[in-house]
């Protein structure tokens, strides 16, 4: 009698946990359709039979369950563990919080093709507005390109805005380098033969230049010479 119960309460858990897997899956497609970009205006296919599929799954748990509770209460005189109460609270709990998604994505599905409904209308309205009053259309168009142009505007604003706070960064800069450049050669003046080494320093340098630029000259009129 034990291992017959046993078994039967294996094999109703074994039940209960596949069928909680097949309701997770279809809960991932039904949260998927509540998500999309676009709300149909009226519930679809998919959505009705996935629909209905979870609710089938949900009762066929909830049956399950039910004769795993009755299972475990003819144990009460026997030996009831812990562990298959814990095990049937879980499983109860898992299929209150699925029943309670169930409920809130068909909301948000309701509460979106709402919406989505009130915009369509919303919309029709207008055109049906401008399609009776060309005038009114053609000033909206009218305030739609003053809009934009008033927006290209405003970028334009902005670059002119930008470019002009880079000059003046420059400006500062340069006037920074040039009084850096006027302390260095007030500096320079101050100390004692200075001028003297700077003037040795440009006259080796010009006369390393015409050196250079006299040997260039021969080169090329030897070159020039025996061609």
């Amino acid at each position: 009698m034990a291992t017959s119960t046993a078994q039967g309460w294996a094999q109703l858990r074994q039940q209960a946990r596949t069928l909680e897997t097949q309701t997770e899956t279809l809960f991932h497609t039904y949260s998927q359709l509540s998500t999309q970009a676009i709300i149909p205006a009226k519930p679809t296919d998919e959505e009705k039979n996935t629909e209905a599929r979870l609710q089938e799954l949900l009762d066929r748990r909830e049956s399950v369950v039910a004769q795993l509770g009755r299972l475990l209460d003819s144990e009460a005189t026997l030996t009831s563990s812990a562990l298959k109460q814990n095990n049937l609270s879980l499983l109860r709990d898992k299929l209150a919080d699925h029943r309670r998604d169930l409920a809130r994505l068909r909301t948000a599905l309701h509460e979106a093709r709402n919406r989505a409904n009130l915009l369509g209308s919303v919309r029709d309205d207008i055109s049906a507005y401008r399609a009776a009053n060309p005038e009114a259309a053609e000033a909206d168009y009218m305030l739609d390109e003053r809009g934009r142009l008033d927006r290209s505007h405003d970028v334009a604003d902005s670059v002119l805005s930008q470019a002009y706070a880079v000059q003046d960064s420059f400006a500062v800069q340069r006037e920074t380098l040039a009084n850096i450049n006027r302390r260095i050669t007030h500096a320079a003046t101050q100390v004692p033969g200075i001028n003297a080494l700077i003037g040795r320093i440009s006259a080796k340098k010009r006369r390393d230049g015409v050196i250079m630029g006299s040997f260039i000259a021969f080169c090329f009129l030897m070159v020039w010479f025996f061609m």
